[in-house]
Protein backbone atom coordinates (compact mmCIF):
# COMPACT_ATOMS: atom_id res chain seq x y z
CA UNK A 1 0.00 0.00 0.00
CA UNK A 2 1.33 3.50 -0.78
CA UNK A 3 1.87 5.91 2.06
CA UNK A 4 -1.14 8.10 2.75
CA UNK A 5 -1.19 10.99 5.17
CA UNK A 6 -4.29 13.10 5.77
CA UNK A 7 -3.93 16.27 7.86
CA UNK A 8 -6.42 18.07 10.04
CA UNK A 9 -5.85 21.67 8.97
CA UNK A 10 -5.66 24.44 11.61
CA UNK A 11 -9.31 25.28 12.27
CA UNK A 12 -12.08 25.02 14.82
CA UNK A 13 -11.96 21.26 14.19
CA UNK A 14 -8.26 21.21 15.04
CA UNK A 15 -8.93 23.03 18.33
CA UNK A 16 -11.74 20.63 19.21
CA UNK A 17 -9.51 17.69 18.29
CA UNK A 18 -6.71 18.88 20.59
CA UNK A 19 -9.19 19.00 23.47
CA UNK A 20 -10.54 15.53 22.65
CA UNK A 21 -7.04 14.01 22.50
CA UNK A 22 -6.07 15.64 25.79
CA UNK A 23 -9.18 14.12 27.37
CA UNK A 24 -8.27 10.70 26.00
CA UNK A 25 -4.78 10.95 27.46
CA UNK A 26 -6.18 11.87 30.87
CA UNK A 27 -8.60 8.94 30.77
CA UNK A 28 -6.00 6.37 29.71
CA UNK A 29 -6.50 4.46 33.01
CA UNK A 30 -2.87 4.98 34.06
CA UNK A 31 -1.35 8.30 35.11
CA UNK A 32 0.94 10.11 32.71
CA UNK A 33 3.26 11.07 35.56
CA UNK A 34 5.04 8.68 37.92
CA UNK A 35 4.75 8.81 41.74
CA UNK A 36 7.63 10.55 43.49
CA UNK A 37 8.98 7.34 45.06
CA UNK A 38 9.12 5.68 41.62
CA UNK A 39 11.04 8.61 40.14
CA UNK A 40 13.43 8.68 43.11
CA UNK A 41 14.15 4.96 42.85
CA UNK A 42 14.67 5.19 39.08
CA UNK A 43 17.08 8.10 39.42
CA UNK A 44 19.09 6.21 42.03
CA UNK A 45 19.15 2.88 40.18
CA UNK A 46 22.35 1.58 38.64
CA UNK A 47 23.13 -1.72 36.98
CA UNK A 48 26.22 -3.74 37.83
CA UNK A 49 28.93 -3.33 35.20
CA UNK A 50 29.22 -6.72 33.45
CA UNK A 51 32.54 -8.52 33.41
CA UNK A 52 32.23 -9.30 29.70
CA UNK A 53 33.31 -6.26 27.66
CA UNK A 54 31.99 -6.14 24.08
CA UNK A 55 32.52 -2.44 23.47
CA UNK A 56 34.82 -3.23 20.56
CA UNK A 57 31.83 -4.69 18.66
CA UNK A 58 30.24 -1.91 16.53
CA UNK A 59 26.59 -2.43 17.43
CA UNK A 60 23.87 -0.24 15.88
CA UNK A 61 20.20 0.35 16.63
CA UNK A 62 17.36 0.54 14.10
CA UNK A 63 14.10 2.23 15.11
CA UNK A 64 11.58 4.84 13.99
CA UNK A 65 13.17 8.25 13.57
CA UNK A 66 13.52 10.17 16.82
CA UNK A 67 13.10 7.17 19.14
CA UNK A 68 14.76 7.33 22.54
CA UNK A 69 13.60 4.06 24.14
CA UNK A 70 16.03 1.79 22.27
CA UNK A 71 15.54 -1.84 23.29
CA UNK A 72 17.73 -3.60 20.72
CA UNK A 73 21.08 -3.20 19.01
CA UNK A 74 22.53 -5.55 16.40
CA UNK A 75 25.83 -6.50 14.83
CA UNK A 76 25.98 -8.64 11.68
CA UNK A 77 29.04 -10.26 10.13
CA UNK A 78 29.97 -13.07 7.80
CA UNK A 79 31.47 -16.20 9.31
CA UNK A 80 32.77 -18.52 6.61
CA UNK A 81 29.76 -19.50 4.50
CA UNK A 82 27.40 -18.42 7.28
CA UNK A 83 26.93 -15.51 9.64
CA UNK A 84 27.31 -14.37 13.22
CA UNK A 85 24.41 -12.26 14.51
CA UNK A 86 24.70 -10.44 17.81
CA UNK A 87 21.49 -9.02 19.21
CA UNK A 88 21.81 -6.90 22.34
CA UNK A 89 18.78 -6.20 24.51
CA UNK A 90 18.53 -3.40 27.09
CA UNK A 91 19.39 -4.82 30.53
CA UNK A 92 16.17 -3.76 32.25
CA UNK A 93 16.40 -6.66 34.76
CA UNK A 94 19.70 -5.15 35.89
CA UNK A 95 18.11 -1.78 36.67
CA UNK A 96 14.72 -2.69 38.17
CA UNK A 97 14.74 -3.95 41.77
CA UNK A 98 12.24 -6.83 42.19
CA UNK A 99 9.55 -5.77 44.64
CA UNK A 100 10.63 -2.11 44.48
CA UNK A 101 8.65 0.97 43.56
CA UNK A 102 9.61 0.90 39.84
CA UNK A 103 8.70 -2.79 39.63
CA UNK A 104 5.29 -2.23 41.24
CA UNK A 105 4.47 0.71 38.96
CA UNK A 106 5.57 -1.22 35.87
CA UNK A 107 3.27 -4.08 36.81
CA UNK A 108 0.41 -1.60 37.07
CA UNK A 109 1.14 -0.14 33.63
CA UNK A 110 2.05 -3.32 31.72
CA UNK A 111 3.39 -1.61 28.61
CA UNK A 112 4.18 1.75 27.10
CA UNK A 113 1.09 3.46 25.72
CA UNK A 114 1.29 5.63 22.62
CA UNK A 115 -1.00 8.65 22.47
CA UNK A 116 -1.22 11.22 19.71
CA UNK A 117 0.57 13.84 21.79
CA UNK A 118 3.26 11.59 23.25
CA UNK A 119 3.87 8.27 24.97
CA UNK A 120 2.94 7.13 28.47
CA UNK A 121 6.01 5.01 29.27
CA UNK A 122 6.22 1.76 31.17
CA UNK A 123 9.24 2.99 33.12
CA UNK A 124 10.34 6.50 34.12
CA UNK A 125 12.07 8.19 31.19
CA UNK A 126 15.33 8.43 33.13
CA UNK A 127 15.48 4.65 32.59
CA UNK A 128 13.58 4.02 29.36
CA UNK A 129 15.05 6.93 27.39
CA UNK A 130 18.37 7.34 29.14
CA UNK A 131 20.22 5.00 31.51
CA UNK A 132 18.84 1.68 30.26
CA UNK A 133 18.33 2.70 26.63
CA UNK A 134 20.92 1.53 24.10
CA UNK A 135 21.70 5.04 22.90
CA UNK A 136 24.63 5.65 20.58
CA UNK A 137 28.10 6.54 21.83
CA UNK A 138 27.53 5.64 25.48
CA UNK A 139 28.47 2.51 27.44
CA UNK A 140 25.49 0.36 28.35
CA UNK A 141 24.98 -2.99 30.10
CA UNK A 142 23.03 -5.32 27.83
CA UNK A 143 21.86 -8.91 27.50
CA UNK A 144 23.58 -10.08 24.33
CA UNK A 145 22.37 -12.99 22.23
CA UNK A 146 24.99 -14.42 19.87
CA UNK A 147 23.72 -16.61 17.01
CA UNK A 148 25.70 -18.75 14.59
CA UNK A 149 23.78 -19.12 11.32
CA UNK A 150 24.67 -21.41 8.44
CA UNK A 151 24.53 -20.41 4.77
CA UNK A 152 20.76 -21.03 4.70
CA UNK A 153 20.10 -18.86 7.74
CA UNK A 154 19.48 -21.81 10.08
CA UNK A 155 20.56 -21.22 13.68
CA UNK A 156 23.20 -23.79 14.59
CA UNK A 157 24.12 -22.47 18.04
CA UNK A 158 23.23 -19.52 20.26
CA UNK A 159 24.09 -18.17 23.68
CA UNK A 160 22.99 -15.36 25.99
CA UNK A 161 25.41 -13.29 28.08
CA UNK A 162 25.37 -10.11 30.13
CA UNK A 163 27.90 -7.71 28.61
CA UNK A 164 28.98 -4.08 28.36
CA UNK A 165 28.36 -2.66 24.88
CA UNK A 166 28.63 0.67 23.06
CA UNK A 167 26.32 1.30 20.11
CA UNK A 168 28.02 3.21 17.29
CA UNK A 169 24.99 4.38 15.31
CA UNK A 170 21.30 5.12 15.76
CA UNK A 171 19.67 4.20 12.45
CA UNK A 172 16.11 4.92 11.35
CA UNK A 173 14.01 2.86 8.96
CA UNK A 174 13.51 5.31 6.09
CA UNK A 175 17.13 6.46 5.85
CA UNK A 176 18.46 2.92 6.20
CA UNK A 177 16.13 1.66 3.47
CA UNK A 178 17.38 4.38 1.13
CA UNK A 179 20.99 3.48 1.94
CA UNK A 180 20.39 -0.21 1.28
CA UNK A 181 18.56 0.54 -1.97
CA UNK A 182 21.65 2.49 -3.12
CA UNK A 183 23.91 -0.43 -2.22
CA UNK A 184 25.83 1.57 0.36
CA UNK A 185 27.92 -0.13 3.02
CA UNK A 186 27.06 0.29 6.68
CA UNK A 187 25.98 -1.50 9.86
CA UNK A 188 22.83 -2.85 8.16
CA UNK A 189 24.49 -3.96 4.91
CA UNK A 190 23.94 -7.66 5.65
CA UNK A 191 20.40 -7.20 6.94
CA UNK A 192 18.64 -7.80 3.57
CA UNK A 193 20.64 -10.99 3.06
CA UNK A 194 20.11 -12.41 6.54
CA UNK A 195 16.53 -11.17 6.72
CA UNK A 196 15.64 -12.86 3.43
CA UNK A 197 17.17 -16.13 4.61
CA UNK A 198 15.20 -15.98 7.85
CA UNK A 199 12.01 -15.23 5.90
CA UNK A 200 12.69 -18.32 3.82
CA UNK A 201 13.12 -20.34 7.02
CA UNK A 202 9.74 -18.98 8.14
CA UNK A 203 8.22 -20.24 4.90
CA UNK A 204 9.82 -23.67 5.27
CA UNK A 205 8.50 -24.19 8.79
CA UNK A 206 5.00 -23.08 7.74
CA UNK A 207 4.93 -19.63 9.34
CA UNK A 208 2.71 -16.77 8.21
CA UNK A 209 2.91 -12.97 8.43
CA UNK A 210 0.01 -10.53 8.21
CA UNK A 211 1.53 -7.26 7.01
CA UNK A 212 -1.49 -4.99 7.16
CA UNK A 213 -0.73 -1.31 6.55
CA UNK A 214 0.18 0.54 9.73
CA UNK A 215 -2.27 3.18 10.93
CA UNK A 216 -0.76 5.85 13.14
CA UNK A 217 -1.70 9.32 14.33
CA UNK A 218 1.22 11.71 13.92
CA UNK A 219 1.67 15.31 15.03
CA UNK A 220 3.37 17.78 12.70
CA UNK A 221 5.69 20.56 13.85
CA UNK A 222 2.91 23.11 13.33
CA UNK A 223 0.77 21.24 15.85
CA UNK A 224 -1.65 19.73 13.33
CA UNK A 225 -2.52 16.04 13.51
CA UNK A 226 -2.60 13.53 10.70
CA UNK A 227 -3.30 9.86 10.08
CA UNK A 228 -0.52 8.03 8.30
CA UNK A 229 -1.09 4.65 6.70
CA UNK A 230 1.72 2.73 5.06
CA UNK A 231 2.98 -0.78 4.58
CA UNK A 232 6.16 -1.71 6.46
CA UNK A 233 9.38 -1.05 4.56
CA UNK A 234 11.40 -4.14 3.62
CA UNK A 235 14.06 -3.14 6.17
CA UNK A 236 11.43 -3.30 8.91
CA UNK A 237 10.48 -6.84 7.92
CA UNK A 238 14.13 -7.94 7.80
CA UNK A 239 14.76 -6.36 11.17
CA UNK A 240 11.67 -8.07 12.60
CA UNK A 241 13.22 -11.42 11.65
CA UNK A 242 16.08 -10.78 14.10
CA UNK A 243 13.54 -10.23 16.87
CA UNK A 244 11.57 -13.34 15.89
CA UNK A 245 14.74 -15.43 15.87
CA UNK A 246 15.57 -14.16 19.36
CA UNK A 247 12.06 -14.84 20.64
CA UNK A 248 12.27 -18.43 19.40
CA UNK A 249 15.66 -18.87 21.09
CA UNK A 250 14.23 -17.50 24.34
CA UNK A 251 11.35 -19.98 24.14
CA UNK A 252 13.80 -22.83 23.60
CA UNK A 253 15.86 -21.84 26.65
CA UNK A 254 12.81 -21.61 28.88
CA UNK A 255 11.31 -24.87 27.63
CA UNK A 256 14.59 -26.65 28.26
CA UNK A 257 14.71 -25.13 31.75
CA UNK A 258 11.13 -26.14 32.47
CA UNK A 259 10.05 -22.68 33.56
CA UNK A 260 8.99 -19.54 31.72
CA UNK A 261 6.30 -17.71 29.82
CA UNK A 262 5.53 -18.15 26.11
CA UNK A 263 3.58 -16.08 23.63
CA UNK A 264 1.06 -18.43 22.01
CA UNK A 265 -1.58 -18.36 19.33
CA UNK A 266 -3.80 -21.30 18.31
CA UNK A 267 -3.89 -22.73 14.81
CA UNK A 268 -7.04 -21.57 12.98
CA UNK A 269 -9.63 -24.33 12.86
CA UNK A 270 -11.05 -25.86 9.67
CA UNK A 271 -14.11 -23.60 9.79
CA UNK A 272 -11.93 -20.47 9.89
CA UNK A 273 -9.85 -21.69 6.94
CA UNK A 274 -12.99 -22.57 4.96
CA UNK A 275 -14.48 -19.14 5.61
CA UNK A 276 -11.28 -17.45 4.49
CA UNK A 277 -11.18 -19.56 1.30
CA UNK A 278 -14.72 -18.44 0.44
CA UNK A 279 -13.74 -14.82 1.12
CA UNK A 280 -10.74 -15.00 -1.22
CA UNK A 281 -12.96 -16.50 -3.93
CA UNK A 282 -15.49 -13.70 -3.50
CA UNK A 283 -12.66 -11.17 -3.79
CA UNK A 284 -11.43 -12.73 -7.01
CA UNK A 285 -8.11 -13.80 -5.49
CA UNK A 286 -8.81 -17.44 -4.57
CA UNK A 287 -6.55 -19.34 -2.22
CA UNK A 288 -6.31 -22.74 -3.92
CA UNK A 289 -2.88 -24.18 -3.12
CA UNK A 290 -0.20 -24.10 -0.44
CA UNK A 291 -0.43 -22.90 3.14
CA UNK A 292 -2.16 -19.67 4.08
CA UNK A 293 1.28 -18.26 4.91
CA UNK A 294 2.51 -18.92 1.37
CA UNK A 295 -0.68 -17.44 -0.07
CA UNK A 296 -0.30 -14.23 1.94
CA UNK A 297 3.40 -13.91 1.07
CA UNK A 298 2.62 -14.08 -2.65
CA UNK A 299 -0.02 -11.34 -2.67
CA UNK A 300 0.78 -8.39 -4.93
CA UNK A 301 1.09 -5.32 -2.68
CA UNK A 302 0.19 -3.09 -5.66
CA UNK A 303 -3.09 -4.95 -6.24
CA UNK A 304 -6.07 -2.92 -4.89
CA UNK A 305 -7.67 -6.20 -3.79
CA UNK A 306 -4.76 -7.07 -1.47
CA UNK A 307 -6.03 -4.88 1.38
CA UNK A 308 -9.48 -6.57 1.46
CA UNK A 309 -7.77 -9.97 1.40
CA UNK A 310 -5.47 -9.02 4.29
CA UNK A 311 -8.42 -7.67 6.28
CA UNK A 312 -10.20 -10.98 5.76
CA UNK A 313 -7.07 -12.91 6.75
CA UNK A 314 -6.91 -11.09 10.10
CA UNK A 315 -9.52 -13.57 11.38
CA UNK A 316 -6.82 -16.28 11.15
CA UNK A 317 -4.51 -14.39 13.53
CA UNK A 318 -6.67 -14.31 16.64
CA UNK A 319 -6.46 -15.76 20.12
CA UNK A 320 -2.90 -14.73 21.02
CA UNK A 321 -2.08 -15.01 24.71
CA UNK A 322 0.57 -15.95 27.25
CA UNK A 323 1.27 -19.43 28.62
CA UNK A 324 3.03 -19.81 31.97
CA UNK A 325 4.74 -23.06 32.96
CA UNK A 326 6.89 -24.16 35.88
CA UNK A 327 8.01 -27.75 36.29
CA UNK A 328 5.97 -29.31 33.51
CA UNK A 329 6.64 -28.59 29.85
CA UNK A 330 3.45 -27.42 28.11
CA UNK A 331 2.10 -29.72 25.43
CA UNK A 332 0.86 -26.99 23.08
CA UNK A 333 3.69 -24.46 23.09
CA UNK A 334 3.64 -23.40 19.43
CA UNK A 335 2.73 -19.91 18.24
CA UNK A 336 0.79 -20.87 15.13
CA UNK A 337 1.67 -17.91 12.90
CA UNK A 338 5.38 -18.27 13.70
CA UNK A 339 5.08 -22.08 13.54
CA UNK A 340 7.42 -22.52 16.51
CA UNK A 341 7.52 -21.89 20.25
CA UNK A 342 8.05 -18.17 20.80
CA UNK A 343 8.48 -15.69 23.67
CA UNK A 344 8.42 -11.93 24.05
CA UNK A 345 12.00 -11.15 25.06
CA UNK A 346 13.25 -8.22 22.98
CA UNK A 347 11.41 -5.11 24.23
CA UNK A 348 11.83 -4.87 28.02
CA UNK A 349 11.84 -1.06 28.05
CA UNK A 350 8.33 -1.02 26.61
CA UNK A 351 6.72 -4.34 27.62
CA UNK A 352 6.54 -5.81 31.11
CA UNK A 353 6.68 -9.54 30.31
CA UNK A 354 10.04 -9.33 28.54
CA UNK A 355 11.86 -8.62 31.83
CA UNK A 356 10.74 -11.97 33.22
CA UNK A 357 11.64 -13.85 30.05
CA UNK A 358 15.11 -12.31 29.91
CA UNK A 359 15.86 -12.97 33.58
CA UNK A 360 14.81 -16.61 33.26
CA UNK A 361 16.72 -17.04 29.98
CA UNK A 362 19.91 -15.57 31.44
CA UNK A 363 19.73 -17.95 34.40
CA UNK A 364 19.12 -20.90 32.07
CA UNK A 365 22.02 -19.86 29.85
CA UNK A 366 24.26 -19.72 32.94
CA UNK A 367 23.02 -23.08 34.18
CA UNK A 368 21.46 -21.61 37.32
CA UNK A 369 17.85 -21.74 38.63
CA UNK A 370 15.37 -19.09 37.56
CA UNK A 371 15.30 -16.11 39.95
CA UNK A 372 12.89 -16.56 42.85
CA UNK A 373 11.19 -13.22 42.17
CA UNK A 374 10.47 -14.19 38.56
CA UNK A 375 9.22 -17.64 39.43
CA UNK A 376 6.99 -16.39 42.25
CA UNK A 377 5.22 -13.81 40.07
CA UNK A 378 4.99 -15.66 36.74
CA UNK A 379 1.33 -16.55 37.20
CA UNK A 380 0.38 -12.85 37.45
CA UNK A 381 1.77 -11.91 34.04
CA UNK A 382 -0.92 -13.15 31.61
CA UNK A 383 -3.64 -11.10 33.33
CA UNK A 384 -1.41 -8.02 33.62
CA UNK A 385 -0.47 -8.19 29.95
CA UNK A 386 -4.05 -8.81 28.82
CA UNK A 387 -5.28 -5.81 30.79
CA UNK A 388 -2.55 -3.53 29.45
CA UNK A 389 -3.10 -4.79 25.91
CA UNK A 390 -6.78 -3.98 26.09
CA UNK A 391 -5.96 -0.55 27.51
CA UNK A 392 -3.55 0.15 24.64
CA UNK A 393 -6.10 -1.00 22.05
CA UNK A 394 -8.81 1.23 23.50
CA UNK A 395 -6.55 4.28 23.55
CA UNK A 396 -5.30 3.67 20.01
CA UNK A 397 -8.78 3.10 18.59
CA UNK A 398 -10.26 6.14 20.37
CA UNK A 399 -7.39 8.35 19.19
CA UNK A 400 -7.75 7.30 15.55
CA UNK A 401 -11.53 7.65 15.72
CA UNK A 402 -11.29 11.24 16.97
CA UNK A 403 -8.74 12.22 14.31
CA UNK A 404 -10.83 10.61 11.58
CA UNK A 405 -13.89 12.55 12.77
CA UNK A 406 -11.86 15.77 12.65
CA UNK A 407 -10.69 14.98 9.12
CA UNK A 408 -14.29 14.50 7.98
CA UNK A 409 -15.86 17.45 9.85
CA UNK A 410 -15.30 19.95 6.98
CA UNK A 411 -16.75 17.38 4.54
CA UNK A 412 -20.11 16.75 6.24
CA UNK A 413 -22.76 16.81 3.52
CA UNK A 414 -20.26 15.91 0.78
CA UNK A 415 -20.39 12.73 -1.32
CA UNK A 416 -17.18 10.71 -1.51
CA UNK A 417 -15.80 7.58 -3.13
CA UNK A 418 -15.06 4.67 -0.77
CA UNK A 419 -13.63 1.21 -1.34
CA UNK A 420 -15.44 -1.69 0.30
CA UNK A 421 -12.97 -3.71 2.39
CA UNK A 422 -15.12 -6.25 4.22
CA UNK A 423 -18.83 -7.07 4.56
CA UNK A 424 -20.24 -6.96 8.09
CA UNK A 425 -23.87 -7.99 7.84
CA UNK A 426 -25.86 -5.12 6.33
CA UNK A 427 -22.90 -2.78 6.79
CA UNK A 428 -19.30 -2.87 5.61
CA UNK A 429 -15.80 -1.72 6.45
CA UNK A 430 -14.89 0.99 3.95
CA UNK A 431 -11.69 2.88 3.09
CA UNK A 432 -11.55 6.47 1.90
CA UNK A 433 -8.46 7.43 -0.08
CA UNK A 434 -8.37 11.14 0.80
CA UNK A 435 -8.73 11.76 3.65
CA UNK A 436 -7.33 8.38 4.67
CA UNK A 437 -10.20 7.13 6.85
CA UNK A 438 -11.41 3.62 7.61
CA UNK A 439 -14.97 3.32 8.89
CA UNK A 440 -18.16 1.29 8.75
CA UNK A 441 -21.05 2.34 6.56
CA UNK A 442 -24.29 1.12 4.98
CA UNK A 443 -23.89 -0.31 1.49
CA UNK A 444 -25.69 0.21 -1.80
CA UNK A 445 -27.57 -2.89 -2.94
CA UNK A 446 -25.26 -5.55 -4.37
CA UNK A 447 -21.98 -3.95 -3.35
CA UNK A 448 -19.18 -6.37 -2.54
CA UNK A 449 -15.56 -6.20 -1.26
CA UNK A 450 -13.32 -4.37 -3.71
CA UNK A 451 -16.13 -2.24 -5.15
CA UNK A 452 -15.89 1.56 -5.15
CA UNK A 453 -19.13 3.11 -3.91
CA UNK A 454 -20.50 6.64 -3.42
CA UNK A 455 -21.28 7.61 0.19
CA UNK A 456 -22.39 10.87 1.79
CA UNK A 457 -20.69 12.07 4.99
CA UNK A 458 -23.74 12.51 7.24
CA UNK A 459 -22.17 13.32 10.63
CA UNK A 460 -18.80 13.68 12.38
CA UNK A 461 -18.45 14.00 16.15
CA UNK A 462 -14.86 14.70 17.24
CA UNK A 463 -15.41 14.42 20.99
CA UNK A 464 -17.10 11.03 20.66
CA UNK A 465 -14.91 9.85 17.81
CA UNK A 466 -17.92 8.97 15.66
CA UNK A 467 -18.55 9.30 11.93
CA UNK A 468 -21.68 8.41 10.03
CA UNK A 469 -22.22 7.81 6.32
CA UNK A 470 -25.38 7.56 4.25
CA UNK A 471 -26.05 6.08 0.84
Amino acid sequence: MPQRRSHVAPSAAQTELASALAALRESAEVPVDFPEDVIAEAEASTATVPELDLRDIPFATLDPEGSRDLDQAFHLERDGSGYTVRYAIADVPGFVVPGGAVDAEARRRGQTLYAADGSIPLHPRVLSEDRASLLADVDRPALVWTFALDSAGVVSTFRLERALIRSRAQLDYATTQMSLDLGEDGPAALLPEIGALRMEQERLRGGASLNLPDEEVVRAQDGTYAIERRSPLPVEEWNAQLSLMTGMAAATLMLDAGVGILRTMPEPDDAAFETFRHQTEALGRPWTTGTYGEYLRNLDRADPMTLPVLEAASSLFRGAGYLVFDGETPKDAVQAAIAAPYAHATAPLRRLVDRWALAICLAASNGTPAPDWARASLAELPALMQESGQRASRLNAATINSVEAALLTPLVGSTMEATVIELRGERAAIQLADPAVTATAPLPMGAKPGDVVQLRVARADIAKGEVEFAI
